[in-house]
């Protein structure tokens, strides 16, 4: 049975710092919805109903884009040891990047990796619970590092190349609002 929480509790907290993985949706008024899988140290809670994520270099920036017209996000984390456990956060989310004010301390929560493109800052509105007792186990072995290895053979220009190229617009053809 779902149950629904007004901010994020000590439990739930403990329960997203456990996972090594989460998932972020979005949407614009039109065009495609969005899932993305994230890791790597990539999120932190910053309060009772604020969480941040760091945002690395991808094939797409779709969040990013999508934020621009509609700011509404959910993140999901699905346990897949012991504990049988969904947990979802909705609420509205904006891109920080690098070069904004904000940028510098934003990104401070996070450890430094050379393909961070944006922080998203979300305000929750609502947390959810349910059952996840048809969630599969899974064994955690351990991060790929191909992100990071790709983007260490990489100038900061060769990187803004690829953003120029692949980030700045969304599959639907949407600005993402990235700087190249």
């Amino acid at each position: 049975m779902a149950k629904q929480f007004a901010r994020i509790e000590e439990d739930h907290q403990r329960f997203i710092a456990e996972q090594h993985m989460f998932f972020t949706a979005s949407a614009g008024p039109d065009g495609r919805v969005n899932m993305s899988p994230k890791g790597m140290e990539s999120l932190c809670v910053l309060g009772p109903n604020r969480v941040a994520w760091l945002n690395l270099t991808g094939s797409g920036n779709e969040t990013a884009g999508h934020l621009r017209e509609n700011p509404r996000v959910t993140l999901m984390w699905c346990s897949f040891t012991k504990r049988p456990l969904i947990l979802r956060l909705y609420g509205t989310a904006r891109a920080i990047h690098q070069g904004d004010a904000e940028w510098a301390a934003m990104s401070a929560h996070f450890p430094p990796h050379r393909g961070a493109r944006q922080v998203f800052d979300m305000d929750v509105d609502l947390v959810q619970t349910s059952c996840g007792y048809a969630v599969p186990f899974m064994e955690y072995t351990g991060e790929r590092v191909t992100l990071q290895n790709w983007a260490e053979t990489k100038s900061d220009a060769e990187i803004r190349a690829y953003w120029s190229e692949r980030n700045t617009r969304t599959i639907d053809g949407k600005e993402t609002g990235i700087p190249v």
